[in-house]
């Protein structure tokens, strides 16, 4: 045969297969007529089991696991299809609107933002990147900028959660679960870190770096450069500078940035340290609100999944089915639990579009645990 043969012949047969899918669908919707005036549950897992069981004995051991996928596929179309009929509206949907409703259209210029460490911190960098005039108060750890936020006490916070050469802060997405909030707005900061010391000191004296995690990190080629130098992690790269700036001890260094070399009274040795030139670390703003500014294009959520398989797949599946693309998943353990864990995903997506809406309503019911982070613009 030919091959437009063949595909004329795989045309019939997806006409038939699309007869077939609609007649299901309508059948599974009468099913859950059946459920609502029974006060049943929507999910059998009996019921998908002997499905199961009756597929792959019949499709064979060569079409077993596609077999498999497939009608796992049909059953979370089905479910979500009977999910919408029985609950219409959630309140996340309605939260949603409110948003899109309510929110300026414009980003704020000014704001009392939270952000972790002290004066010339990289947060202070990416706040005033946000705002043009903000009045910055400073928190000894990223937990006290959740708090201040939850709390009100700060209308926004602005904290670290990614860096291009050194990956994510982990501290900051451990934390994600413990607090109420939204990210309102990103920005990503071009990172040039630089080697401070007390005027006078010489690269030769150096005996100790400090900085945080992500700055030693981010600077592992230069360090491992120098000889006999112990590198201390401290909670901030402006404390850093400013544990060097106080210390008696000539044979420190800190890995800051320029402008706390002017703030704190050192001098720079090397302005340039940091691995990789392309080094940009990625901020969130957070709100205790759920603001949508207009055009917003990224959404971020954060879910666990049943601890069996194609659990996270199924997931997956439903933002390729719209097209969307997946831009970041990070997973953290779940403290107390027997190797589970927490999934982080950032989507290129937008709230405007009504399928996007209804696909997060249809986790957030499908899901144990499912927490939307936001719909925001990233600078």
């Amino acid at each position: 045969m030919k091959l437009d043969d063949l595909r004329n012949e795989i045309d019939l047969i997806d006409d038939q297969l699309i007869a077939l899918f609609v007649k299901r669908m309508n059948a599974a919707l009468k099913v859950a007529k059946v459920k609502k005036e029974n006060d049943l549950p929507v999910l059998s897992s009996k019921r998908e089991q002997e499905i199961l069981a009756k597929v792959t004995e019949k499709v064979g051991d060569d079409l077993d696991v596609y077999g498999r996928i497939l009608y796992n596929t049909i059953f979370d179309l089905s479910r979500s299809y009977q999910n919408n009929y029985l609950c219409p509206s959630s309140d996340l949907d309605m939260r949603i609107r409110e948003a899109l409703e309510k929110t300026p259209k414009l980003f704020p210029r000014k704001s009392i933002v939270a952000c972790q460490g002290i004066e010339g911190a990289f947060s202070q960098l990416a706040a005033e990147k946000l705002f043009d005039f903000p009045a910055i108060m400073y928190f000894n750890n990223f937990e006290g900028v959740f708090t201040a936020v939850e709390k009100g006490l700060c209308q926004y916070g602005v904290l670290p959660i990614e860096n291009s050469s050194y990956g994510s802060v982990g501290e900051v997405y451990d934390l994600m679960r413990n607090y109420h909030f939204h990210i309102a707005k990103s920005v990503k900061l071009h990172v040039r870190h630089a080697l401070l010391v007390k005027p006078g000191t010489k690269l030769s004296d150096i005996k100790e770096i400090f900085s945080h995690e992500q700055g030693l990190g981010q600077c592992s080629k230069f360090i491992k450069g120098l000889k006999g130098v112990k590198a201390t992690v401290c909670e901030n790269t402006a404390i850093a500078a400013q544990i060097v700036a106080s210390s008696d001890n000539n044979q420190t260094a800190a890995i800051s940035s320029k402008n706390c070399a002017s703030i704190y009274g050192l001098e720079i040795l090397n302005d340039d340290i940091q691995n990789n030139d392309n080094n940009y670390t990625r901020f969130i703003c957070i709100s205790k609100d759920l603001e949508i500014y207009p055009g917003a294009s990224k959404v971020s959520l954060m879910i666990s999944v049943p601890h069996k398989p194609m659990s996270l797949y199924s997931v997956i599946a439903k933002f390729s089915s719209l097209g969307l693309n997946l831009t970041k998943l990070e997973s953290r353990p779940i403290p107390g639990s027997d190797f589970e864990f927490m999934f982080y995903f950032d989507i290129d997506a937008s709230l405007y579009s009504e399928n996007v809406v209804r696909l997060l309503c249809q986790l957030e019911k499908d899901l144990d645990l499912f927490v939307f982070l936001g719909n925001y613009l990233e600078d």
